[in-house]
């Protein structure tokens, strides 16, 4: 939890000529040569605060005159319209000026009321525009500290620093961000925050477990990114012609390139050439998200995730916050053999600005046995325990999902047919094939996600998995299972089916064992964590107990 700095904190005095950096009374050390201290610390002998970098002005004027440049041009169109142009150019030039020079003092100020120091407990940053916040962690409750470099901030060797305590608190992650220090600073940040004893059977060196393999680029066009970029592309494409007032000429244009062409193979070769740039799309991004990566485990237990060809990221996760694994495989991955992993840890994707940056992720798609030899790697287990046999669940099960796979086919049906009966009978038609066309699909799908179903125990850890437009393989370690929840709904209850749901603090939070066999099930949780659903049950006399009660 962030907290007020503490007002009794230890004075340093200044260093001796010469850049002496030995530790303060703190364990703090006092900047050295191309380190400033702020005003407040020269006048007070806090010679162990640090600024940030002088370029973060800079790199946040730049960033700010980007923005204001992509706002200016549709706005000048915009106010183009009733008057001349060069007057338009005249006051959104006159508006992005002043705009700059604002952030340029706002900027510089923020510089210079912003500071921070590493002491031997505590971890400080002072920070604010109008208002200063005082922040601090606790180094013993410290468990990330992760780099993050646009282009610029690389080209100019600087990095931002985040550093965390993977505690949940007001809906996110406890975290202190350093926006921007040097990148050596980082570095030095990083190894004396996440510093820990190595243990006797641990390694004292770094070890890579998984390195970068340029095939694993073939899997991007299979994923689910590639249609979504596709749709935005196009998106794109009408939205930038709007502005410059052009969009009827841009419809004008595909209609005489496909005037020939009946609407059915209109509509099928705009979704081929969305579906190129979808491809393109996502060959691109994966390239700028994962070159460069690297999965090594660091001394004293903290596995390092760095990648990135424009953007570097390097995210340090903590073996002891991480309670298992997550083997995920989407439907076009899985069909080419494929699959990622994901890690299952506390304080890791809470704040609204990382939800889309895969911080959880540890290896991208890659070939099925790479992707079990890596997770047996990272949970330290001589076999996968996502590759370890799994109870099938009942035919019970199979027949709950026919039955939600076709009446998710017929509800929609029946509708076109009432339609079709009311208004137009060519509904009628369009019903028909959407019940030959989808009903079969939809049975493929659901006959799929039960053969997915699957539970069992591998080691220490609990697997289970689920789903078949998304499978998911999740190895939950049984000593992180803080508790059971188990659900039976009344159609459950008929079919002699319950879902069992693991719950623990780290990643999503529960994980379910969907339509396990009633009795099968629950005597399956109590062996798998001893001594927590156990005093719950009650045992079933067999037969022969019966017959010698009575």
């Amino acid at each position: 939890m962030s907290e007020a700095a503490d007002p009794a904190a230890a004075r340093v005095p200044d260093p001796a000529p010469g850049g002496d950096r030995r530790p303060g009374p703190d364990g703090a050390r006092a900047p050295g040569p191309g380190e400033s201290r702020t005003p407040a610390a020269e006048g007070t002998g806090d010679a162990d605060w640090l600024r940030l970098d002088p370029r973060t002005v800079l790199v946040r004027v730049v960033l700010f005159a980007g923005v204001l440049a992509g706002a200016a041009l549709p706005v000048t169109f915009a106010l183009a319209g009733p008057r001349p142009l060069w007057q338009a150019v005249v006051w959104v030039a006159s508006g992005v000026a002043l705009a700059l020079v604002a952030d340029i003092l706002a900027e510089t100020v923020r510089l210079r009321r912003t500071r921070y120091r590493i002491g031997a407990e505590r971890v400080e940053l002072h920070t604010g525009l109008l208002v200063v916040q005082r922040r601090s962690l606790a180094r013993e409750r410290i468990r990330s500290a992760d780099l993050t470099a646009n282009p610029l901030q690389r080209v100019l060797g600087l990095v931002k620093v985040r550093i965390g305590t993977g505690e949940h608190t007001g809906g996110g992650e406890s975290t202190l961000e350093l926006d921007l220090v040097t990148r050596a600073e980082g570095e030095r940040l990083r190894h004396e925050l996440l510093a820990r004893p190595a243990a006797p059977e641990q390694p004292d060196r770094e070890r890579a477990l998984a390195t970068l393999d340029p095939r694993w680029i073939r899997y991007a066009p299979v994923s689910f990114v590639a249609p979504a970029l596709g749709g935005a592309a196009a998106g794109a494409v009408m939205q930038v012609s709007e502005w410059f007032g052009a969009q009827g000429k841009v419809i004008d244009w595909i209609g005489d390139r496909f005037q020939d062409v009946s609407v059915p193979w209109t509509i099928l070769a705009l979704v081929l050439l969305a579906t190129v740039a979808g491809a393109v799309g996502a060959l691109g991004l994966w390239v700028e998200m994962w070159w460069n990566y690297r999965l090594e485990r660091e001394p004293g237990g903290t596995l390092r995730i760095s990648r990135g060809l424009f953007t570097a990221r390097s995210v340090s996760i903590e073996e002891r916050r991480l309670r298992g694994i997550e083997l995920v495989e989407p439907l076009g991955v899985r069909l080419v053999g494929a699959a990622r992993i994901d890690a299952v840890a506390t304080g890791l994707v809470e704040d609204d600005d990382d939800r889309h940056a895969d911080l959880k992720t540890l290896l991208p798609a890659a070939e099925r046995a790479v992707a079990d030899r890596v997770a047996a790697q990272v949970l330290r287990e001589p076999e996968p325990p996502t590759g370890a046999p799994l109870t099938a669940h009942p035919r019970a099960a199979r027949t709950r999902r026919v039955r939600w796979a076709l009446g998710g086919v017929l509800a929609p049906v029946a509708v076109l047919v009432l339609l079709g009966l009311l208004l137009a009978p060519v509904l009628l038609y369009v019903a028909a094939g959407c019940a030959v066309v989808l009903g079969p699909v939809a049975v493929l799908f659901a006959l799929d996600a039960y053969r997915a179903l699957g539970h069992g125990v591998s080691g220490a850890y609990l697997v289970t998995r689920s789903g078949t437009v998304r499978r998911v393989t999740v190895a939950l370690q049984r000593s992180g299972v803080i508790g059971w929840t188990v659900k039976q709904s009344y159609f459950q209850r008929r079919a002699g089916v319950l879902t069992l749901t693991a719950t623990t603090a780290a990643g999503a939070g529960a994980y379910d064992i969907l339509d396990a066999d009633r009795s099968r099930g629950l005597v399956f949780a109590a062996d798998a964590v001893p001594d927590l659903l156990g005093p719950f049950l009650e045992p079933v006399p067999t037969p022969e107990a019966r017959s010698t009660e009575g």
